[in-house]
């Protein structure tokens, strides 16, 4: 073992405080938030369970590791949520002073669509 992967093995937590394992060196059960969301899952609440720690690019890098079998089915949306996301969608693209929806977003920063900010008759 290198002597970067022995400063960062500590199953126990004694040095780190919890659990803490060399990259790609974790025990089967343990993932990441990403790793958890590809498999549909969310933590649910659960606290950290362990941690990965490598040096890169600043310093020490760490990921955190949560417990698979306390993981939950990730929450789908409603339809009156996808409702209110699509209706917030379409206000976006509305333009305030012509009232056409536009096949962009209009700029925050304009308040209008790019026409009506040029004064090009629609």
């Amino acid at each position: 073992m290198s002597r970067i992967r022995a400063a960062y093995n500590d199953p126990d937590g004694n040095r780190y405080g919890i659990p803490t394992y060399w990259w790609q060196g974790a025990p089967p059960g343990y993932a990441t938030r990403r790793q958890l969301r590809a498999a549909g899952l969310r933590p649910a609440g659960q606290p950290i369970a362990a941690q990965v720690l490598w040096r890169g690019v600043g310093g020490t890098r760490a990921a955190y590791l949560y417990r698979v079998d306390l993981a939950r089915p990730k929450r789908t949306a409603t339809p009156a949520q996808l409702r209110a996301v699509r209706a917030a969608l379409l206000a976006r693209r509305t333009c305030r002073i012509c009232g056409r929806v536009r096949p962009y977003y209009i700029p925050r920063s304009l308040g209008e669509c790019l026409d009506c900010f040029e004064g090009v008759p629609s």
